[in-house]
């Protein structure tokens, strides 16, 4: 694992128990319906359909998305077993993981 990828996962951390990330399937859908969602995580390793139903809502709602890490590791990022998605609910840690995210895609 990188040194970009462990800072993300802390920073999910930081949002976990700051209470600004929802996580689950049900929660991240509601959290974005809600518009209360400022960065949605989906793991690599969702399934196809997981991945598409996310990636048409949050296209729909104007919601940033993102693919990364593996359901087990963003699980454990917030103290869980496994996660296959997570919202994350305030702007600034929203907008600080969005640009690590987006050089880890530059690389």
């Amino acid at each position: 694992m990188t040194k970009l990828q462990k800072k993300i996962f802390g920073l999910i951390g930081i949002a976990k128990k700051s209470h600004n990330l929802v996580s689950g399937e049900f929660s991240t859908e509601k959290t974005v319906k809600n518009r209360d969602a400022f960065l949605v995580i989906i793991a690599e390793d969702a399934s196809d359909n997981t991945k598409k139903k996310f990636k048409n809502m949050c296209t729909y709602y104007e919601v940033p998305i993102y693919f990364f890490g593996n359901k087990t590791q963003l699980g454990h990022a917030i103290g869980k077993s496994f996660r296959a998605s997570l919202a994350v609910l305030d702007n600034g840690i929203a907008s600080t993981i969005e640009e690590q995210l987006k050089m880890i895609q530059e690389n």
